[in-house]
């Protein structure tokens, strides 16, 4: 039988979620992008997390009335603000909260704001769950590890196109025009599996 992710936190200078009070597992995961908020919350909640997922910044606003999360997981930009507008009020609500700040874009200035708010960390979108495992659970101030197995192209490339298709309701047509795809090509692409 395999040991667990989290079996080896210890070693890897992590926290171990597997020791922790429920109230230390609350992971508040705030993005407008619903089919990445749905994958991620499972893959963190296989992680042991607890997990709330929240697709606005008012929605965000509302869990945090009864909320205190140990953690959190902000898209920089959403369509009714943005995720460093949370960041004070998730302080408020838990002080040692650790925070980390998502977006599809990426540059020096946004990374910049995002840990002067109190991000613990900043990583691009789309993330992979074990990079933002390490991030917010890692103990030290400094940034984690490089991953292990990071996204290759291929991988990057295929969860723009889904989440491109899904933001255009899973319309074939209309994502293709999108991307400036020729539709059977585009169709051959989501056919496939993901790639590693």
């Amino acid at each position: 039988m395999s040991t667990p992710p989290h079996a080896d936190a210890e070693d890897a200078g992590l926290i171990d979620l597997a020791t922790a009070a429920p109230e230390d597992r609350v992971l508040l995961i705030l993005d407008d992008d619903m089919a990445f908020r749905q994958r991620l919350a499972r893959a963190m909640e296989r992680r042991g997390f607890d997990v709330t997922a929240a697709g606005s910044l008012a929605e965000a606003r509302d869990c945090l009335q009864t909320l205190k999360p140990a953690f959190a997981v902000l898209d920089m930009r959403l369509d009714d603000g943005s995720g460093l507008d949370l960041v004070p009020l998730i302080r408020e609500a838990r002080a040692d909260a650790r925070i980390v700040m998502l977006t599809g874009y990426g540059n020096i200035a946004t990374a910049v704001a995002a840990v002067k708010a109190g991000a613990l960390d900043y990583l691009a979108k789309p993330a992979d769950p074990d990079d933002l495992e390490r991030a917010l659970l890692s103990r030290s101030g400094a940034l984690p590890p490089p991953p292990d197995h990071p996204m290759s192209a291929d991988r990057v490339r295929w969860e723009h196109i889904q989440r491109v298709f899904e933001q255009c309701d899973r319309n074939v047509s209309e994502t293709a025009r999108r991307l400036n795809m020729h539709r059977r090509t585009l169709q051959r692409i989501l056919a496939k599996r993901s790639p590693q």
